[in-house]
């Protein structure tokens, strides 16, 4: 069996599912905290579903920008990404505002959290373009043993 045709760096998955993904991450881990604060397993803070879509974004931001190294085309792709991941933040912080009835500012730092993660995501992308540029490069060039000099 060949195993690089199972391999994730050998297919790309829509931005649009990423986030999907994402936000489901955000509501069924908020959800799960609040059933075991309700149930009083454990003190639950009221700002975690605020933390869990600030980890959310994190985890869509580093994989959508790994698997944006295999987009055929690299510019569709970004767009797509970049719409998305602003989607995802607006959408997991209404999910956090909604279960926690904290808003971002009330919230403590996350507004700092957001502007860093969306920060960070734009690095991740222009980090994962250079490398698939110097891939390229790399493939496009015939490499040719070095000659040896005799004296």
């Amino acid at each position: 069996m060949n195993n690089q045709s199972n391999s994730i760096f050998n297919k790309t998955i829509s931005p649009i599912y990423q986030a999907a993904f994402a936000l489901g991450g955000v509501v069924v881990i908020s959800l799960l905290a609040k059933l075991v604060g309700a149930i009083g397993i454990t003190e639950v803070p009221q700002r975690f579903p605020w933390m869990a879509a600030a980890s959310f974004m994190l985890l869509f931001a580093v994989f959508n920008s790994v698997i944006s190294v295999t987009a055929k085309e690299l510019m569709k792709y970004w767009g797509t990404s970049i719409y998305c991941f602003l989607g995802l933040a607006a959408a997991a912080g209404g999910v956090a505002y909604l279960l926690s009835s904290l808003t971002m500012s009330e919230a403590g730092s996350y507004r700092w959290i957001y502007i860093v993660v969306a920060i960070g995501y734009l690095v991740f992308l222009s980090l994962m373009a250079m490398l698939r540029k110097i891939v390229e490069f790399a493939q496009r060039e015939e490499w040719n043993q070095p000659r040896i000099r005799r004296k």
